[in-house]
């Protein structure tokens, strides 16, 4: 065009070039809120992909597409190694509240001891962290996270939902009918650090409060 005199059309139509492509101008977007929730999302759930991430963002309001999503998490390094590892990337964490009032935050672990015939079997435990009640158990050989939900959903008609749950970083809770529950129901799901097992642990909890009050 600048050179022989050309007008736009006939000279995208002689090199091959849509004029939409000619005519583009590439938009600005600010990504500054975006990044900074989903820097909390990925500290608060360690263990959540981009994917999971983006749903999280998607139904805040904050994102559309996720390969947005997954430009800005491997921008910030939130990636998610997928090769076996022992110890998980340590991130800031929120700080772990003392429960005020029932069902506002219910503990999942899980125990496993062996019968006579040497197989093994797990036990899952539901306590309240405030009142100490036991709404429920599972006793079976073996106990995946979709028969963790549905256990939790017949709990739900019993007694009704906490408002989170805190579980260890075990195949079950964070397996993906865990991660669909909770987006069904609406109760949080919040991870223990890993390595530390009692940290979480309302006993742990009470004491840090106690610290903090007689500070």
């Amino acid at each position: 065009m600048a050179e022989l005199g050309l007008s736009e059309r006939r000279s995208c139509r002689i090199v091959g070039l849509a004029r939409s492509v000619q005519q583009y101008h590439p938009v600005p977007t600010d990504d500054e809120a975006v990044v900074e929730r989903l820097k909390a999302l990925a500290s608060e759930n360690r263990r959540y992909g981009y994917l999971r991430l983006h749903i999280m963002l998607r139904r805040e309001g904050l994102a559309r597409n996720h390969k947005r999503t997954y430009r800005l998490c491997t921008e910030q390094g939130l990636q998610v190694r997928t090769k076996k590892r022992r110890k998980l990337p340590r991130r800031d964490r929120v700080a772990p509240m003392v429960p005020e009032r029932p069902m506002q935050c219910w503990s999942l672990d899980f125990m496993s001891d062996q019968l006579a015939d040497h197989r093994r079997f797990r036990v899952l435990n539901i306590v309240d962290d405030h009142s100490r009640f036991c709404p429920g158990q599972i006793v079976d050989l073996s106990i995946s996270g979709a028969r963790v939900a549905r256990f939790l959903d017949d709990l739900a008609m019993r007694f009704g939902l906490p408002e989170e749950i805190v579980l260890d970083n075990g195949p079950e809770g964070t397996s993906k009918a865990m991660f669909d529950w909770s987006e069904r129901t609406g109760v949080r799901l919040r991870f223990i650090e890993p390595g530390k097992p009692v940290r979480d642990t309302p006993s742990s909890r009470a004491s840090t409060a106690n610290s903090a009050t007689n500070a």
